[in-house]
């Protein structure tokens, strides 16, 4: 923690969290804003299905192999730097989406766009340990994690308001608008937390053994994958929307925020509850709630699909149900994932990130398309993926000190 954090952001810590929640909220804001445009583009730009699907997966794919790497970089350089490049980076992306003609250019643009979102994510992570002790820092994640949650919801709605008003284009121009303010938003308020005394030496040799270092310790990894992986048991789900909800449930378009206000309630309650326990109660009972309560909604939610045709009368609850079980443990999980690496927290939290998101990217390019037309086949797939982040806690929770 940088001794001086009380200089540095002498403000509300909630004042903060907004902030960094913003930097976080591009990444997926970005993902949610054009799926309602999905059938438009293709249209437009004489596209596929799966070349449309290549859009999401080249982002993704962007968006975990850098993510490997701001964390690590702002170690070096400073978190304040590459959060300015990474969002000013996304703005030209996005202006270039905007301006795409061909599904070549989209895709190639939607590459660099995921590639440049996820620095605000990755090192706001390493910005709240900066300045915050562990129980304070748990609840700026959870505020985080509260504010964050809101752009899942929010995005599809202004997506299709655009769509539908405007064009597919208005979309990545809306981005850019974003984009540019944020930008100007980090420039004037975002403090540098990261002491030069505490920064990394920014050579190949040094970052290569520092990853090495993490990769080889089995408690971080089993943490990286205790956290990042049970998200994909919902991501699945918003990823297959558009058949889940129009298809299986018979929803209108205009009817899909039921969806997503379910699924983002969930989330933010989670996180809401996450903060009030915060030094309350231990974190590892903390976390054994959160996987509890993903763990019996997966099952109820395989056997009503097993059992029943879906009806969006109860087909929502247990997604919902599902997001606050995630949103409750994540910020302890994450927490205690970079205290792994007090000395590399922005690696840690790179390499947390980038696992993520790989499984993003895999489940969005193979997964999602291979069950998205089966509810049950949805079900035990969410279930699956919930139990390998359960399995890895598991296993890691009697190795922590």
């Amino acid at each position: 923690m940088n001794p001086n954090a009380h200089i540095l952001w002498p403000g509300p810590r909630w004042t903060l969290a907004l902030l960094l929640a913003c930097l976080g909220m591009l990444g997926p804001f970005s993902i949610d804003t054009y799926l309602p445009a999905f059938a438009g583009i293709a249209q437009s730009v004489g596209a596929t299905p799966v070349q449309m699907q290549q859009t999401l997966s080249s982002y993704l794919l962007g968006f975990a192999v850098m993510n490997l790497f701001h964390g690590a970089l702002s170690d070096s350089l400073g978190r304040r730097p590459v959060v300015l490049a990474g969002v000013a980076l996304f703005t030209v992306a996005s202006v270039g989406c905007a301006l795409s003609q061909t599904i070549g250019e989209l895709v190639f643009f939607r590459a660099l766009q995921g590639m440049s979102a996820g620095s605000g994510m990755v090192v706001s992570r390493a910005i709240i340990r900066d300045m915050f002790p562990p129980a304070d820092a748990q609840r700026v994640m959870s505020q985080v994690t509260i504010y964050f949650g809101i752009a899942p919801a929010v995005a599809p709605l202004v997506g299709g308001f655009l769509f539908v008003h405007a064009d597919w284009h208005s979309i990545f121009w809306l981005l850019t608008g974003l984009g540019a303010a944020l930008w100007l938003a980090n420039w004037r308020w975002l403090p540098e937390t990261l002491e030069r005394a505490a920064r990394q030496p920014f050579a190949l040799g040094h970052l290569m053994r520092g990853y090495a270092g993490l990769l080889r310790s089995p408690r971080f990894v089993a943490l990286v994958f205790a956290s990042g992986v049970p998200f994909n048991g919902m991501f699945l789900y918003v990823l297959s929307a558009p058949v889940f909800l129009s298809e299986h449930l018979h929803l209108e378009p205009m009817q899909f925020y039921w969806f997503f206000l379910c699924t983002i309630s969930g989330i933010m309650g989670g996180a809401w509850l996450s903060g009030r326990l915060a030094g309350r109660i231990p974190p590892r009972r903390q976390i054994r709630h959160g996987f509890v309560i993903m763990a019996a909604t997966s099952l109820v939610n395989v056997v009503l699909n097993l059992l029943f045709t879906p009806h969006v009368a109860w087909a929502l609850l247990p997604l919902g149900l599902f997001a606050f079980g995630w949103a409750l443990m994540v910020p302890v999980v994450t927490l205690a994932a970079l205290d792994l690496a007090p000395e590399r927290r922005g690696m840690a939290s790179s390499v947390q990130a980038c696992v993520g998101s790989l499984a993003n990217a895999l489940v969005a390019g193979v997964v999602a398309p291979l069950v998205m037309h089966s509810t049950l086949a949805l079900a035990v797939t969410s279930l699956v993926m919930m139990s390998v982040g359960m399995g890895a806690w598991l296993w890691v929770r009697p190795r922590l000190s």
